[in-house]
């Protein structure tokens, strides 16, 4: 008998520790139903998943709350095509969201505009594309949201928590940002210099005026929940930071402004950790100035080196765009604009030099933020095409998000699942995903680790149990939320049978 196995027969048991026991009993029970979707879900509902670093707070929102806030607010249901439009409500093509459930077929109708429902198993016009239909829904609901900003927040706390997501960082814009726009409308050149000088006076009132924004929501929100009450809910209890996030389809002038407000946001008001940029990555627009939008956060980055960014980048595949155009949008932005993190990331292997560029975000740990769900409905990219496995080979840390889950019917409990039953992740794998989500988002802080997350702990907080600790994650943020996902394991490990 090979020796390494006679030492393995006559370890005692209590070689193990008891962590390392729930551990593996847990990891055992996931192997047991994988196989299961029904036991699975069951399962992962319940596992502590740490944050949620891709979440578009507005995408979050499901479409029969969006109804519900348009029949509450007065608002009218136009179906030609079916969007959220404000009153007289009598007009020929359009009627009342008031009472609209008791109407299936319009209701019905209206769900599918506001959302992909059902896009994977077919249901639908087959010849609208996943990108289409998926981006058409905003403007079909967006007027439902005017006015119901901490009605927003709620519902996403209240989802996270459901999901047992502690933390989001949720990208979101501004209405600040109106007389920005307005005041670059029309404005031609690409001289960053230039465009700087101009929107520099008018950041300091937009500033102002986007924390008053935040503020009120905050407060709308808490009082929802009843966070200053003994009833509160458990959604009081995720942490929110948010990711100012401009606008890539906007003439150059307008994104400038947009990002040059972003900066200037998160440098001045802590809720906002971060800056990034979304809309299609495919749209004309957006692929013509995607160069220059990287030189642009290049360009404020040296004026604001402490912000940091999470970009969409590669949300992109073979016959979206022609392949020039997938060479080097996720080199761009961690290269030139400095992205700590890269949400989606789909077109990886389509780069030039792909290996070197994995490499150097496995060595600088540029995180990747994957999107299960979305990048299946819009790109039509999952299982064996999805290049999770291969971030995870090249050593790059990967964290599961949502995206837009009322948008994509999802939420962060069927990414995790997908991640299960499509890519053939287990329980540490997750475990490890929960973690890294903590330790790369931008939370302020040393954080709970010394190198990499489940690893050694810092030496204050050697016993997690200690004052030592207690003292040392009062002051950090980022140790504070990793200090209560591994009591969180360690509660559910223990109760896992």
């Amino acid at each position: 008998m090979p020796l390494a196995i006679v030492c393995a027969l006559a370890a005692p048991a209590a070689a193990q520790s008891p962590a390392a026991t729930a551990e593996a009993r847990t990891a055992a029970r996931l192997d047991a139903i994988a196989d299961s979707p029904p036991r699975l879900r069951i399962f992962l509902q319940r596992m502590p998943k740490g944050g949620d670093l891709h979440n578009h707070s507005g995408g979050a929102i499901y479409a029969e709350d969006i109804l519900r806030w348009a029949a509450q607010d007065g608002r009218c249901v136009a179906t030609d095509p079916y969007r959220i439009v404000s009153p007289p409500c009598d007009a020929p093509g359009r009627f009342p969201a008031r009472g609209l459930e008791e109407d299936y077929p319009r209701y019905a109708a209206a769900i599918q505009a506001f959302s992909t429902r059902d896009h994977e198993e077919g249901v639908g016009d087959p010849t609208v594309p996943g990108y289409d239909r998926f981006f058409a829904t905003f403007d079909a609901f967006w007027p439902a949201f005017a006015g119901n900003a901490g009605r927003e927040l709620s519902l996403v706390r209240q989802q996270a928590a459901g999901d047992h997501v502690s933390y989001l960082e949720l990208s979101s814009g501004s209405e600040a940002t109106g007389p920005l726009l307005a005041a670059m409308k029309g404005t031609t050149g690409t001289d960053l210099d230039a465009l700087y000088a101009a929107v520099s006076p008018l950041l300091p009132a937009a500033v102002a005026s986007a924390r008053a924004e935040y503020d009120h929501a905050e407060a709308d929100a808490a009082r929802i929940d009843g966070c200053t009450t003994p009833q509160h809910t458990p959604a009081c209890d995720v942490a929110v930071r948010y990711l100012y996030t401009a606008i890539r389809t906007r003439p150059p002038a307008e994104v400038f402004a947009q990002l040059a407000f972003g900066f200037a946001l998160a440098g001045a008001d802590p809720r906002f950790v971060g800056v990034n940029i979304a809309a299609p990555e495919h749209d004309p627009v957006a692929i013509r100035d995607y160069a220059l939008h990287m030189r642009m956060f290049a360009f404020l980055k040296a004026r604001h080196p402490t912000v940091p960014l999470s970009l969409h980048a590669g949300e992109l595949t073979l016959g979206l765009v022609p392949p020039r155009d997938l060479r080097f949008h996720i080199r761009d932005a961690v290269a030139v604009a400095g992205a700590r993190r890269i949400g989606h990331g789909i077109d990886i292997s389509y780069e030039d030099d792909a290996t070197a560029l994995l490499a150097r975000m496995a060595r600088d740990r540029v995180a990747v933020e994957i999107n299960l769900t979305s990048n299946a409905v819009i790109l039509g990219v999952k299982g064996a095409q999805h290049p999770l496995s291969l971030y995870r080979t090249a050593g790059v840390p990967v964290v599961l998000s949502t995206d837009d889950e009322g948008v994509s019917r999802s939420d962060m409990t069927n990414e995790y699942q997908r991640a299960v039953a499509e890519q053939g992740l287990r329980y540490t794998d997750l475990k490890q995903i929960a973690r890294d989500t903590l330790a790369y988002s931008f939370l302020p802080g040393k954080g709970l680790w010394r190198d990499r997350a489940g690893g050694t702990r810092v030496a204050p907080c050697a016993d997690l149990a200690s004052t030592t600790c207690a003292a040392y994650r009062a002051t950090d943020a980022k140790a504070a939320r990793q200090w209560q996902l591994e009591r969180d394991f360690t509660a559910f490990e223990a109760e896992t049978r």
